[in-house]
């Protein structure tokens, strides 16, 4: 095992574009750090840096106290996953696991050891005589994950392994994933879009948005309070609501207490039906759009009408502007009938104005 740490690590293609721009993350003997973003936000880039698939342009990553710079990927002592498995299709499951054990030259003893300990933990050991036509795509990828797990590296790397799945093999695969980890403890680098994946698996979670770093962290302690709006934004299902307000409105609102923020955020869960302001806190009314129930809880889409005259109708009301409403169970008030939801003080996430900045008031 080993720790992972990348230092101002930079990487500029040839015309000049910058799809990595100074990133710096440590992640601890035996972590799980997952790197999430939208699409082109630099995340595969980096981690197949870290593979040594890309060259570095500027920075160092180290790998078990080893700057890997200029080390082929062979002796890195990592091991890959990735989203479309890439296995060999004439290969039986045990044959695709120990391709790579004898290209190093292992002896066949510890080879067959090793699959079949690997084939045990990941219920896979029915299956060592069958090719991969003959499995389903979460055997597929069991299998990918065997291939790594049978090399015993320094360092797992995952790149979007699930995003070929459906979505209930999704949630299985994700679970088995988080369990295979801490049981065999490696030190481990995770590749999403997907934020609720991002949430449940990490130990430490890396927010990226145009080949920078956002915001680092454990993942439920970003979720609490964001850095930026766009950490905001990306983290949580249905997005936190997000309101462009003068700093003259936002104090009279909230007492004076929001120094320079021009944004407030609050999060869907986080608003309840009532026609009481809170002390401290934010009301308005909402005329219902949309509504979709899903179960345990429904979601309410709605929106204010937009009135040049009345920037807010009482004290503590935001200005028009949409805004998501997520309620438990499925009773729900009609499409087109009026409410009004409000937030309490300490629900509430103030930024600066262009976003960049989280204010604590």
């Amino acid at each position: 095992m080993a720790n992972v740490t990348l230092r101002n690590v930079r990487k500029t293609y040839p015309g000049g574009f910058e799809a990595i721009k100074g990133v710096n993350v440590d992640v601890g003997d035996g972590q799980f750090c997952v790197l999430v973003g939208p699409s082109g936000c630099g995340k595969s880039t980096l981690l197949r840096m870290v593979a040594g698939l890309e060259t570095v342009t500027g920075g160092e990553i180290d790998i078990g106290g080893r700057v890997v710079n200029q080390v082929e990927p062979a002796d890195r002592d990592i091991a890959m996953v990735f989203q479309n498995y890439a296995l060999y299709p004439h290969m039986s499951v045990f044959n695709n696991m120990a391709y790579g054990l004898r290209n190093r030259g292992m002896k066949e003893a510890e080879i067959k050891t090793r699959v079949e300990e690997a084939a045990r933990v990941l219920e896979l050991s029915a299956m060592l005589e069958r090719k991969p036509r003959q499995l389903s795509g979460g055997q597929r990828q069991r299998v990918a994950m065997g291939r790594a797990i049978v090399r015993q590296p320094k360092v797992f790397l995952f790149d979007e392994p699930l995003s070929n799945l459906d979505a209930k093999l999704r949630i299985a695969m994700r679970v088995e994933i988080r369990k295979l980890q801490r049981r065999l403890k490696t030190t481990s680098v995770y590749v999403t879009h997907d934020q609720l994946e991002a949430m449940t698996l990490a130990d430490i979670l890396v927010v990226m948005n145009g080949g920078q770093v956002e915001q680092i962290g454990n993942p439920l302690a970003i979720y609490e309070k964001p850095a930026t709006t766009f950490v905001a934004s990306f983290i949580g299902a249905p997005p936190m609501n997000l309101m462009s307000m003068r700093t003259e409105e936002i104090k009279s609102q909230l007492g004076g207490s929001a120094g320079e923020a021009g944004i407030l955020g609050i999060r869907p869960e986080d608003f309840v039906i009532t026609d009481q302001t809170p002390a401290g806190g934010v009301a308005l009314p909402l005329t219902i759009e949309a509504i979709e129930r899903v179960g345990a809880e429904t979601f309410i889409y709605g929106s204010r009408a937009q009135d040049e005259q009345r920037v807010a109708a009482t004290p503590g009301e935001l200005p028009p502007g949409e805004v998501i409403v997520r309620i438990p169970g499925t009773e729900a008030p009609a499409i087109g009938e009026k409410i009004r939801v409000a937030a309490v003080r300490q629900k509430l996430h103030l930024f600066s104005g262009d976003g960049r900045t989280r204010i604590e008031a």
